[in-house]
């Protein structure tokens, strides 16, 4: 059976496998409100072929608390039922009845959901789902449309300053997401074009109230009613959005903070910059980068003169000498916190630093480390701290970036956990200067505040977006294994050739 879904918190409804009769109802944005004596009649079709052993029936309500009656194809299944306790604030609360699959007929159906004669107060409903027992599409699909983080497409209207009429405008696309489900509560931005809005939002989603400030200097009001809401779609909206890995400043060191999906159109120039509340008190505000990127980075491992190591594996080779090569060699230390201490031929100011894994057991791999540098070798500045980092392969090589540093001449990478093993180890260690360009520019720049917490630095980098007609990028790296490994089965393949003729 195709799964049935009546979305009643958007307008027009979001249906699916469902056709809906009203009788004694008023359509709101967010719900219908059923009143005393009133029903809602949703047709649905199951297969011919179908004989289900259980439905579920789905019903999200909003309070205060009213009885409910329930019948399907003219049967009974729930009389006098109360689906949300008396005091329930306001909120969207789903309850679920199980039906037996004979309930059911091949071909069309009819589920009904009444609000008894003489009901004081009103039955708000907010959605009903149908699925057959074990499948939960329509309950799958309505988590989606109402996820707090998924795509809002509102229908806006403007009205110009003095005017009394309001006029139709630009759709807008709406998508933010940086790691919990607390939706924005008020929201301003900036185009490239120099135009402003801002906007408080209903605690549903389901619409807006603002103002704008025009490219060209006119002002006026704004306001949005929801149309729709669900995943980020396939295609030219899908490609809008952006997905940053973001990081967060704590006592002058940087640490990873999540990730953040955005993405936000009003139909004019692309954000520049975006500030926003949510409902839980937290606040966030950043400017995007929409400028090219700065020139790549210089290597200048070349500079280091020596590496000093808490610990190596002299007997097998696996020294920290290993570290300033290319190739497949590695440094192994019998320690999950060991430290490396690289001394340069003149002071460089780091821009950016690589770490490159070794060939074999991920959990030596380093998860938690810093960064220092020093002029003289015993007064020590941190530069970057890492903590609950991941590699995700074997010779990956992650570059992590530094950001305003002095120029020293030795460096201190102090390792202060790794991925579960008693042993640490790296391929390879590299430092990197910025030449005459900035040494290293994130996408947003910005500053984060958690709810009660003090504001922080907060920046991001770009995981991955899609341009229309951008050729495939190659990752710049070592292929020499690769190659290798290619000529190997060229070599194989010839042999079984003339095995076969």
């Amino acid at each position: 059976m195709e799964p049935v879904l009546a979305d009643f918190s958007t307008a027009p409804a979001g249906l699916s496998n469902a056709v809906v009769r009203h009788h004694r109802c008023a359509i709101a944005p967010t719900h219908v409100a059923v009143g005393a004596g009133g029903h809602l009649k949703i047709d649905f079709t199951v297969g011919e072929d179908e004989s289900p052993a259980e439905a579920v029936v789905g019903v999200t309500v909003l309070g205060p608390a009213v009885p409910v009656e329930i019948d399907l194809n003219g049967e009974t299944v729930a009389e006098e039922f109360v689906p949300v306790p008396d005091g329930t604030p306001a909120e969207p609360r789903e309850h679920l009845l199980t039906l037996p699959g004979t309930s059911l007929t091949p071909g069309p159906n009819t589920l009904g959901i009444r609000c008894p004669e003489k009901t004081e107060g009103l039955l708000r409903l907010r959605a009903v789902t149908v699925d057959l027992a074990g499948d939960h599409r329509a309950r799958r699909t309505l988590t989606a449309r109402t996820d707090p983080r998924a795509l809002l497409v509102f229908h806006t209207e403007r009205r110009a300053a003095g005017a009394a009429v309001w006029q139709p405008a630009a759709r807008l696309l709406l998508h933010l997401d940086h790691g919990d489900r607390s939706a924005p509560a008020q929201l301003s931005w900036r185009t490239t074009d120099g135009a402003e809005s801002a906007v408080a939002l209903r605690t549903d989603m389901s619409g807006f109230h603002g103002h704008y400030r025009a490219a060209d200097g006119t002002t006026g009001e704004l306001r949005g009613t929801l149309a729709d809401r669900g995943s980020l779609p396939d295609g030219d909206e899908g490609d809008q959005a952006r997905h940053f890995t973001t990081e967060e400043e704590h006592n002058g060191a940087w640490h990873a903070a999540g990730e953040l999906r955005l993405l936000l159109d009003d139909g004019s120039a692309p954000v520049e910059r975006l500030t926003w509340t949510d409902w839980h008190g937290g606040t966030a505000s950043l400017t995007l980068r929409t400028a090219p990127a700065p020139a790549a980075l210089r290597d200048v491992t070349g500079e280091v003169t020596g590496v000093e190591a808490s610990d190596e594996f002299d007997a097998a080779g696996e020294v920290a000498d290993n570290l300033l090569r290319k190739g497949y060699g590695k440094w192994l230390a019998h320690e999950g916190d060991p430290e490396l201490e690289f001394t340069l031929r003149t002071p460089v100011a780091v821009a950016a630093y690589a770490l490159t894994t070794a060939n074999d057991a991920p959990d030596r791999d380093p998860s938690a480390w810093v960064l220092e540098g020093s002029s003289d070798g015993h007064t020590w500045t941190v530069l970057d701290s890492r903590r609950g980092e991941r590699f995700t392969g074997r010779f990956e090589t992650r570059t992590f970036p530094v950001a305003g540093a002095a120029p020293y001449r030795r460096y201190r990478l102090r390792v202060t956990e790794n991925s579960g093993s008693y042993e640490t180890q790296l391929s390879r260690v590299q430092f990197f200067d910025g030449g005459e360009a900035p040494a290293y520019a994130p996408d947003f720049i910005g500053y984060r505040r958690a709810a009660g917490a003090e504001p922080t630095g907060y920046r991001g980098t770009v995981v991955g977006t899609r341009e229309e007609g951008a050729p495939e990028k190659l990752l710049a790296g070592d292929l020499r294994e690769t190659a290798r490994r290619l000529h190997d089965a060229v070599h194989l393949m010839e042999r079984l050739g003339r095995y076969l003729d």
